[in-house]
């Protein structure tokens, strides 16, 4: 049986039906929708949604009544009481769940609150996605219908506090999952409850041959370590060679390019990659269709989005946004300018700072590519240089040379009275440095021109230090961040960058 054919509950049938009108009357549907649900809140009350709903311009009115919010803030402010145990704070009744999200950046763990609400959302836009496979050519539909191994965090939630649980939202959406997935979902409830990422991956590679994988779920750097293992365990030359209907990867949460070329080595023949954001707050964007410029973005399920200009009128030099934004709605935006998104769903999460910055590739179909991290960005003399660039410019290095970098940093360093950026990149292929730093910096350039301005003046020197990606993943380890949901930072500031100093500096001692 094919999980296309599967009956699905006539509330979803419904929410599937939705008519596709223009984006912007789909965004303000949705921001009335979550008033109307949240107007009897504490928040609702104090933010006066009854009077935002009976405006003729509630999206406006929304603006100018609530404010923005960094995580800090609405923790300090509304997010601590839901933790107390306090129902209908910033979403009606009491919050079970919360997916702990500690980012790249910040070592301490963040409760992002988790609604029915939220993980229903969150399925039909799942399930939209999986139909979405309609407009691809030349897939094997037989495929769709096999295991989908799904590396993510533990099914197996803590217990915290007055009455709720704590975990990734992997696991919380898995131990939420439709019974009707169940039969599909690999590596099953036994493994899924592990929490020793360790032993969870030696499970799986024992339960290997016993499976029949058609796709393949989670961050490029774990899927690709998972793979390796298999292969390495059996004596495979691929991974077609135990799984030969594999024929999905579905990503997302760090650019795929840099892991491309390694990711394809371990494979017997070509692959369909989908790539979706779905972050802790929420589903945000999938890919839709083969071959598109970006994802597209959910506007008709249960997030409302404003789009904040990522430049130096609304965020300082360290990528903190200002207390009043310019912050645009989805019909305000222009392709080809990067944005930093707002975000309020359906747990209650109000104008909430996610962190990421996107960028429109066609507004016509809301489609979208993630640039990089508000914090993720180096600028020390003015270069603005973006996640964005820094993977396209890997990429093109790469290719170049014929190697594989799976992993790679950057710091912003002083030079003498001066500044430097200084690149450490995984790369177990033999490398020669000195070309790979030039061609680095010379690809930069070509891609930004603040960059290329600023090498000329202040920013003096290029640095780069050839590491393995076993020491990238040490690293995380030694950090406790191993696991499906975390990625290695792009960019190493404040603690992590001394930390990452100090592991080097005991790694690299002979």
């Amino acid at each position: 049986m094919s999980i296309l054919d599967i009956k699905l509950p006539n509330r979803i049938l419904k929410a599937l039906r939705l008519p596709q009108n223009n984006p912007r009357r789909q965004q303000i549907r949705v921001l009335k929708k979550l008033l109307r649900k949240a107007r009897f809140t504490a928040f609702g009350q104090q933010y006066r949604f009854d009077e935002i709903l009976l405006s003729k311009h509630p999206g406006k009115k929304f603006q100018e009544l609530v404010p923005t919010y960094n995580y800090n803030k609405i923790h300090k402010d509304w997010w601590h009481k839901t933790l107390e145990g306090i129902p209908d704070i910033c979403w009606p009744g009491k919050i079970r769940y919360y997916a702990l999200s500690s980012g790249t950046s910040e070592a301490a763990s963040k409760y992002i609150p988790v609604t029915n609400d939220l993980l229903s959302g969150n399925k039909i836009v799942m399930i939209k996605q999986l139909l979405s496979l309609r407009n691809y050519e030349n897939i094997p539909y037989s495929s769709i219908g096999k295991g989908w191994l799904t590396l993510g965090g533990s099914t197996d939630l803590q217990k915290e506090g007055p009455g709720y649980y704590a975990g990734d939202l992997s696991g919380i959406t898995q131990k939420k999952a439709p019974f009707w997935f169940q039969p599909f979902y690999k590596p099953g409830k036994k493994i899924a409850k592990q929490k020793d990422w360790n032993k969870k991956l030696e499970e799986i590679v024992d339960k290997a041959p016993e499976w029949d994988i058609g796709f393949l779920v989670g961050v490029p750097a774990w899927i690709q370590m998972c793979m390796e293992m298999v292969i390495e365990r059996y004596k495979l030359n691929n991974i077609h060679e135990m799984w030969p209907n594999l024929a999905f990867f579905v990503h997302g949460g760090v650019s795929f390019e840099p892991y491309k070329k390694g990711f394809e080595r371990l494979l017997g023949k070509p692959i369909t990659y989908i790539e979706t954001y779905l972050a802790s707050e929420g589903f945000i964007a999938y890919q839709d269709r083969q071959f598109a410029k970006g994802m597209r973005l959910v506007t008709s399920e249960h997030i409302f989005m404003e789009f904040v200009p990522f430049d130096d009128k609304n965020f300082d030099a360290n990528g903190d946004m200002i207390d009043n934004p310019e912050a645009l709605m989805i019909h305000e935006v222009e392709e080809g300018k990067d944005y930093a998104l707002l975000i309020s769903t359906s747990a209650g999460t109000w104008r909430y700072l996610i962190g990421d910055t996107l960028r429109f590739v066609d507004k016509e179909r809301c489609e979208i590519v993630i640039t990089g991290r508000t914090k993720h960005f180096l600028s020390l003399v003015g270069e603005h240089l973006s996640v964005d660039n820094m993977n396209k410019a890997i990429q093109l290095a790469s290719e170049q040379m014929n190697i594989c970098i799976p992993e790679f940093t950057v710091a912003g360093v002083p030079y003498g009275s001066f500044f430097a950026h200084h690149w450490f990149v995984a790369c177990n292929d033999q490398v020669d440095k000195q070309r790979l730093t030039r061609l680095i910096d010379e690809k930069l350039k070509e891609l930004n021109d603040d960059y290329a301005v600023e090498r000329k003046s202040a920013l003096k020197e290029v640095m780069l230090d050839v590491l393995t990606e076993e020491q990238f993943m040490e690293f995380m380890r030694s950090k406790g961040k191993v696991g499906g949901q975390h990625k290695f930072p792009r960019v190493l500031k404040g603690k992590m960058l001394e930390d990452w100093q100090a592991f080097l500096k005991k790694e690299l001692v002979p």
